[in-house]
């Protein structure tokens, strides 16, 4: 369906974001790494309780609902999957970073979830994680590696993918529940998006 020109309602309880779809098919000339302490660390098999707190606290402020919703069994087949890859940005002993990489669609890499805990933003930690992302991404066989970002995450978020190498090729409008009325979110999260009931 092509949203027409103008303006279209969204219902009460929903929320709608502007999801854009970025690429790279040649491997960018690596950046330098930011100074900091930062160190990466591989999660083979992760416990799902770790990995919904730090999907939470990286993910909450930009309303990342859709992990959050899932049953045990829905996540655990996803992280668990042959071709995914899940690390953690560690700062002093502590997992601050998310970043996933989904290898199942042969010659692609996804980066499926990207991110940084809110006291780590504009530190230099998302652009070693990116740093990282993308050396593990193209040392696998691919020919091209993806990611998406939409409105409701970080105002910045495209033009740092766009500054890492990524080119924008689609976009789309996704509508869902708000996930602050039915407990998947605190009510008071991503103020910067206002609940319609």
């Amino acid at each position: 369906m092509i949203v027409p020109d103008g303006y279209s309602d969204v219902p009460n309880g929903k929320i709608a974001a502007i999801v854009t779809h970025l690429e790279m098919t040649t491997r960018p000339a690596r950046r330098d790494d930011p100074p900091g302490a930062w160190t990466l660390r591989k999660v083979d098999a992760p416990a799902l309780p770790w990995y919904r707190d730090l999907f939470r606290r990286v993910g909450e402020g930009w309303l990342w609902f859709s992990r959050a919703r899932m049953t045990d069994a829905e996540l655990a087949a996803i992280i668990h999957a042959p071709g995914i890859e899940v690390y953690a940005l560690v700062l002093d002993g502590r997992d601050e970073g998310l970043l996933e990489l989904d290898f199942r669609e042969r010659g692609q890499c996804e980066l499926t979830y990207f991110g940084v805990t809110a006291g780590l933003i504009g530190t230099g930690a998302a652009r070693f994680l990116m740093n990282r992302a993308l050396e593990r991404a193209w040392s696998h066989d691919v020919r091209r590696v993806w990611v998406h970002t939409c409105t409701l995450d970080h105002p910045s978020a495209v033009a740092f993918y766009q500054r890492s190498g990524f080119r924008p090729f689609r976009r789309q409008i996704e509508v869902a529940d708000d996930p602050r009325l039915d407990g998947t979110a605190p009510r008071d999260a991503a103020k910067h998006v206002p609940i319609i009931e």
